[in-house]
């Protein structure tokens, strides 16, 4: 083989990888690739974890955040929710949305699932949760939880409106113990959120069917920054 000949295929490779178009093309992989596998964007959609997280800031998630290791009690975590929380079926989706989060999936970029929310990690699996105590804290394994984020907390007043009361307090609910690879996930928003336990409180211990839980193959990671607005940047 001449050099004449073993030398043009190094010039074709050499014009293609310094064409613009080819830089433009990689850098939207190595983005995409970055969105997809470590990290990503997401905007808040509700004010259910209000004040921590407003509506419309966008939050960082790491996405490998539980590589080898499990959302412990107190993670904040965007997760895709199943039709329990009243997510859309993706056959019910127009073919356009359906293809949007495809890309989203595949690519990083755009959305993913077709219900994602963000909310607080309480307890985890085989964990057992409930509130209230005297005082009207959660509890998980009987421990209670100190939550200073909590906000706009449910009506609680000891030997007034409780969980022995009648009519109880709405902010009590469970012993729940939270099954295999779920979460029982509550909003800091504590009177506006529709959270695991939002369809639970005040009902009689043992009403199992009312809970809903984040799932441990619906975890998408964990919120580690506010990206955006620039004057709320910090870690939640």
């Amino acid at each position: 083989m001449s050099s004449e000949t073993a030398s043009a295929p190094r010039s074709r490779w050499r014009r293609i990888t310094s064409s613009p178009w080819f830089h433009l093309v990689l850098a939207f992989v190595l983005v995409g690739g970055v969105l997809s596998f470590v990290a990503k964007p997401y905007s808040v959609p509700s004010s259910s974890m209000t004040q921590t997280l407003q509506v419309g800031d966008r939050v960082l998630v790491n996405r490998l955040a539980y590589v080898g290791t499990e959302p412990a009690t107190g993670d904040i975590i965007v997760f895709d929710a199943d039709e329990t929380w009243g997510a859309t079926g993706v056959d019910e989706e127009p073919w356009f949305t359906s293809v949007l989060r495809w890309l989203g999936e595949v690519s990083g970029f755009g959305p993913s699932g077709p219900h994602t929310l963000v909310k607080r990690v309480i307890a985890g699996p085989g964990q057992t949760a409930a509130c209230c105590t005297a005082a009207g804290a959660v509890t998980v394994d009987g421990v209670a939880l100190d939550e200073p984020y909590v906000f706009n907390d449910l009506p609680f007043t000891p030997g007034v409106l409780d969980c022995e009361t009648e009519p109880a307090s709405t902010r009590c609910f469970g012993p729940v113990e939270v099954p295999e690879r779920s979460y029982l996930m509550l909003g800091d928003n504590r009177g506006n959120s529709s959270d695991s336990a939002a369809r639970c409180r005040s009902l009689p211990t043992g009403s199992d069917g009312c809970w809903r839980w984040a799932t441990r193959d619906g975890v998408v990671g964990k919120v580690v920054s506010i990206v955006w607005p620039i004057p709320r940047w910090q870690v939640p």
